[in-house]
C-alpha cells in the first residue's frame, strides 16, 4: 500500500472517531454505520448502549448477490439501503442515526441513505 493511501485511511478513521464522540445509537434509534470497499458495500445498525449489532446488510447478502453483478457501485449500494430499510422495519425501527464513517456524503454513501429514506426510515 502506498504511503498516500495509508494517510488517506488514517484521516478517514480520525474523522470517524470525531463523529463518534457526538453520535451514539440506542435500541429505539440505532446508529446505522456504512463501510465501503472497492468490491463491496456494507451497512449495519448498532445499539451502542448494549454494544450489539441489531441487523446488517451488504452486497454479500444472498438477496442482493443474486441481483447484482458487481458490488462496488451506486446501484449495489442502493440495493443495500433497500434491504437495510426492510430489515429495520421488520425489527420495528422507524428512526435511525446515520453514521457515514468519515466518508463524504456522496456517491455510494448517499445512494444507500436515499434508498433507506425511500424505504420509510427517518433520519
Amino acid at each position: 500500500m502506498a504511503r498516500s493511501s495509508k494517510i488517506k485511511i488514517l484521516k478517514r478513521k480520525k474523522r470517524h472517531r470525531h463523529i463518534l464522540k457526538k453520535m451514539s445509537g440506542t435500541a429505539t434509534r440505532p446508529r446505522v454505520v456504512v463501510r465501503r470497499s472497492l468490491k463491496h458495500f456494507y451497512a449495519q445498525a448498532v445499539d451502542d448502549e448494549k454494544g450489539v449489532v441489531l441487523t446488517g446488510a451488504s452486497t454479500l447478502s444472498p438477496e442482493i448477490r443474486a441481483e447484482i453483478s458487481y458490488g462496488g457501485n451506486k446501484v449495489a449500494a442502493g440495493k443495500v439501503g433497500e434491504l437495510m430499510a426492510k430489515r429495520l422495519k421488520e425489527k420495528g425501527i422507524e428512526k435511525i442515526a446515520f453514521d457515514r464513517a468519515g466518508y463524504r456524503y456522496h456517491g455510494r454513501v448517499r445512494e444507500c441513505a436515499e434508498a433507506m429514506r425511500k424505504g420509510g426510515i427517518e433520519f
